[in-house]
């Protein structure tokens, strides 16, 4: 018998629409069946609107008299670390919003808390699981398109003054970073998913037009474990805005151009010319029946593991993959060093903070931002 799980979403702002459409996709897999926010009025708004059963505005009496299975956590960054391990030391799981954490060291407390309590929490990367990010990876292992060279990772986004007028954005003890942990994490773990493990990483940030604490640019250059480089793009000022992965390997280019979200039709495969003919164009297009990269697609892969009791893809050395790049990232950024994985390691300043107590670097020079 299929076990229906019982959910409760924490944070009712933008994103919790999105946690409300993924519990539908589940076909009733998942119920929802309470809210939490510290605002009365926009939990209650929100709780009406989905016709929830219960709302609440204390996190920790919810725990203690829902017991839910599932905790989805839709709250500002900071506060992701500690509600994910009282959420398992409550007995649930947890389906967490990018950032996942502040620090690596933080990923290793709720490591300790998955281990002490045998409740696992899976950072939200919805890129991974579109059904033809599979069909990429399952082309790449059967070799037909040749081995890792060349990534081009670009998250392009823009975000007005007024975006960072709001309280906790822009500052690294709420928000926790800038563009590379608030915009372009979605996109390197996306490369990361599809081109393997990174070696070492450097990279400059900057904060060129918006009145914040966290950079709002940044650019990296990466060794893969396989010897493929990659660079990477992550900014908050680009009018255009797009999301561009690009993978060159030895028998072709594959390409996904997207801003948010994608499907199979934002796909496009550029075979080395002299191999057209041979099979690869043919393989290319038998893609699956297509799921796109939402919400709903990763909480229906989340409850598979639940259902199984296996860990779920994006928690534990998966989520550190992607944290350690981020930190990384910032390290070389902000002392001009080449960082290998492996290297942040406690007593290290970037092992408690991101931004290992530095900042970024500032354009003086700038015009202020036009509104």
């Amino acid at each position: 018998m299929t076990k229906t799980y019982r959910a409760a979403l924490v944070g009712t702002g933008s994103i919790g629409d999105a946690h409300v459409r993924a519990v539908e996709a589940t076909h009733g897999r998942v119920v929802l069946e309470a809210a939490v926010d510290i605002d009365l009025a926009r939990v209650t708004d929100f709780g009406k609107r989905h016709k929830l059963p219960h709302t609440y505005t204390d996190y920790q009496v919810m725990l203690r008299e829902l017991k839910p299975d599932i905790v989805m956590i839709a709250t500002p960054p900071s506060q992701h670390m500690p509600m994910s391990v009282a959420a398992m030391e409550a007995g649930a799981w947890v389906f967490c919003e990018k950032p996942l954490c502040g620090s690596l060291a933080e990923l290793d407390a709720i490591q300790a808390a998955e281990k002490k309590t045998g409740c696992y929490t899976a950072c939200i990367f919805q890129m991974r699981f579109g059904s033809s990010t599979a069909h990429v990876r399952r082309l790449a292992d059967q070799g037909l398109l040749g081995r890792p060279l060349v990534g081009v990772c670009n998250t392009l986004w823009y975000r007005d003054p007024a975006y960072y007028a709001v309280p906790w954005r822009g500052r690294w003890d709420t928000e926790l970073g800038g563009p590379t942990m608030g915009l372009g994490i979605h996109a390197m773990d996306h490369l990361l998913h599809l081109f393997g493990d990174w070696r070492e990483v450097r990279a400059v940030a900057a904060t060129l037009d918006r009145a914040i604490e966290v950079e709002d640019v940044s650019m990296a250059l990466i060794t893969f474990a396989n010897g493929a480089v990659g660079s990477v793009v992550n900014s908050a000022l680009s009018p255009r805005q797009e999301t561009y992965l690009r993978l060159d390997y030895q028998r072709a280019t594959v390409e996904l151009t997207h801003l948010y979200a994608y499907t199979r039709d934002n796909w496009k495969l550029t075979p080395v010319p002299s191999i057209q003919d041979d099979g690869l164009m043919q393989a290319w297009q038998s893609f699956p029946p297509d799921v796109g990269s939402t919400h709903g697609a990763q909480l229906n892969a989340f409850v598979a593991s639940r259902d199984a009791g296996r860990q779920p893809l994006t928690s534990g050395e998966e989520a550190r993959k992607t944290l350690e790049l981020l930190t990384a990232i910032y390290k070389s950024a902000f002392t001009g060093e080449i960082v290998t994985r492996g290297s942040i390691r406690p007593g290290d300043s970037f092992y408690n903070t991101l931004h290992g107590n530095r900042a970024p670097s500032r354009n003086k020079n700038q015009p202020p931002s036009v509104h």
